[in-house]
């Protein structure tokens, strides 16, 4: 097309892009639909998750109509995102082959002049066109590709901003062994976001072989304390140290294989009960090591009973078996892990009297010989621990034994007043 005529080349390459420019509108709307489409998705999604594991509650709430509403709404406003999708997809060719029929009528009407002033002949003219005619297929497939790409990037943008959040990695390679080692948080200030503080100078020193207690108001901080030492998030400020090391500053993976973690709805995969006792242990595990462990944790009685013992399928979320059954396979796995540090989250709070003396029973057993962290509400389960951290809005009010808090801390002896008065 240049060696035939060099000025209506040009014409037509400064033309196709002013063709890409009329679209740009499309295409950004169509960057806008699909971020509403992948939103709306993901609404929907997770209430349906939410719904159907908590399928009971529904049931018993009488909210199945409330339910399906909403699910109903979800549908509809699914199906508006898709009309105007199809909208948009429906007008864009028609769109772009106007605009390229504009350009083909107008190069048709300058070359028709040239031809009639004897600058150009006909035969040059009908080439042209038809190279022009060969042209305008790859442009229609490059618009239809860039909308797409709109919808595309739309779509994707939630997960870019997950791409970017930065990666939970260790900032050295240390490994060392934190046997008899103490635990020291020292001026821990934390907050999840800017302007809300959740922690003020948290300082907090445990020993080995010796069993700490926090306990406080529910919302005080105590779990999130937990939650820094197991590095799930960094302090804001101060400085989480294991033998004057910042923890901060050791391998990730090697410090949490030497914590072990036990919460008040001791989370469970699916599979069978090996599958859970084994979870994320590296290392081969014969029978009698797992009914072993089992039998420490009073587990064993239960899982003897079951058709397949430790093949047994357990269900979506543990839920062929009880509350104290899920918390003695988990105080179970802990005592496989063999922790250095121990941490209880709350960990007979749901059970009832008789699960609960077997639980504790087994986790007086886990507890021998290694540091306990300890987070209870009934101060019963921690009025002999070496020492008790009282936490009260995000502050330790005061620390020490059950009865040197009873005379130093008024809050506490009141907590323990509310808690015994019977």
């Amino acid at each position: 097309m240049l060696t035939m005529d060099w000025q209506m080349t040009i014409i037509m390459f400064i033309a196709i892009p002013l063709v890409i420019l009329a679209m740009l509108p499309i295409m950004h709307q169509s960057r806008k639909i699909g971020r509403k489409r992948q939103d709306e998705l993901a609404n929907f999604s997770s209430d349906s998750t939410s719904t159907l594991s908590e399928i009971r509650l529904v049931k018993s709430s009488n909210a199945e109509k409330q339910e399906l509403a909403r699910g109903n709404s979800r549908i509809d406003n699914l199906f508006n995102i898709g009309k105007k999708e199809s909208w948009i997809n429906a007008l864009t060719q028609p769109l772009t082959n106007m605009l390229m029929m504009v350009l083909f009528l107008g190069i048709l009407g300058y070359g028709a002049i040239r031809v009639m002033d004897g600058s150009l002949t006909m035969g040059s003219l009908i080439s042209f066109l038809m190279y022009i005619f060969q042209i305008m297929s790859p442009v229609l497939i490059i618009s239809q590709f860039f909308n797409e790409l709109s919808k595309t990037s739309g779509s994707t943008q939630r997960i870019k901003q997950m791409l970017d959040e930065n990666e939970e990695l260790s900032q050295d390679n240390k490994e060392n062994d934190i046997t008899n080692q103490a635990l020291t948080l020292k001026n821990i200030d934390f907050s999840y976001e800017d302007d809300k503080q959740i922690l003020h100078n948290i300082n907090v020193t445990a020993k080995p072989n010796t069993v700490i207690a926090f306990a406080g108001p529910s919302g005080g901080g105590k779990s999130t304390i937990f939650s820094l030492i197991e590095r799930f998030y960094n302090p804001t400020s101060g400085e989480i140290q294991i033998r004057s090391e910042n923890i901060a500053n050791l391998d990730l993976t090697y410090w949490r294989k030497q914590i072990g973690l036990v919460g008040q709805n001791s989370s469970v995969m699916p599979g069978t009960i090996r599958e859970n006792l084994v979870y994320g242990l590296d290392k081969e595990f014969t029978d009698d090591e797992l009914w072993q462990v089992l039998k420490m944790a009073y587990a064993d009685k239960f899982v003897k009973e079951m058709e397949k013992g430790l093949d047994t399928q357990i269900g979506e979320r543990g839920i062929k078996l009880s509350g104290g059954q899920r918390q003695r396979i988990a105080i179970a796995r802990a005592f496989l892990r063999n922790p250095k540090i121990l941490m209880l989250d709350e960990a007979t709070a749901s059970l009832d009297s008789e699960s609960e003396a077997m639980v504790q029973r087994a986790l007086t057993s886990l507890m021998k010989n290694r540091m306990t962290l300890v987070i209870a509400h009934r101060l019963s389960t921690i009025v002999d621990a070496d020492k008790i951290y009282f936490i009260d809005h995000g502050t330790v009010s005061g620390a020490g034994t059950h009865q040197e808090l009873i005379k130093s801390t008024p809050l506490y002896a009141e907590y323990v007043k509310n808690q015994f008065k019977d």
